[in-house]
């Protein structure tokens, strides 16, 4: 088995990699079309606007969790043997999460590697499906008993996805456990 610190590495060499190839395919839009690279420029820099916020707290929660949280502590709400309340912990942390899902990738990077069961991601990601904000216009626009139904399809369905995730880990040996 290889270690993980060659992966990273070799993993961080393709990274560069594409970021070269597109960083020349930019260029070369810019130097053929000048008016279809400002446009671009103009659409990263409002995506980027949007995306930041996000990223800063999700990276901020990086830093907290390594600073607080060790791998005892993660093994034992969020591990092989935490039971119910990694599940709930999961489920919790998915509805409060905000803002698009692939910031969030890092930090669960991060707990995996600390320990967190690939099952508990899973669910995690599923439960981002519940948007707090946009509950009470649901409720307006279908009603409370359809909201209701539909949160609970959403929490049952993201243990669902979790279990689903907890047997393909057991059948298939090429899903890595920390």
């Amino acid at each position: 088995m290889k270690d993980s610190s060659v992966k990273r590495h070799k993993s961080g060499i393709a990274g560069w990699i594409f970021l070269g190839i597109v960083l020349s395919i930019y260029a070369l839009t810019a130097v053929l079309d000048g008016e279809l690279a400002a446009t671009v420029i103009t659409t990263f820099s409002h995506l980027l606007e949007r995306v930041l916020p996000v990223l800063l707290i999700v990276f901020l929660l990086i830093f907290v969790i390594n600073l607080l949280l060790n791998p005892a502590w993660i093994k034992k709400y969020l591990g092989h043997r935490s039971g119910i309340t990694g599940w709930l912990v999961a489920i919790a942390g998915g509805v409060l999460s905000t803002g698009p899902v692939y910031p969030w990738y890092a930090l669960l990077s991060e707990l995996r590697e600390r320990g967190m069961k690939m099952s508990l991601a899973a669910v995690f990601l599923y439960s981002r499906a519940v948007k707090l904000p946009l509950i009470p216009m649901l409720i307006h626009y279908f009603g409370l008993s359809y909201t209701l139904v539909l949160l609970a399809y959403l929490l049952i369905f993201s243990i669902f996805s979790g279990l689903a995730m907890e047997r393909l880990q057991g059948s298939n040996p090429g899903i890595q456990q920390p």
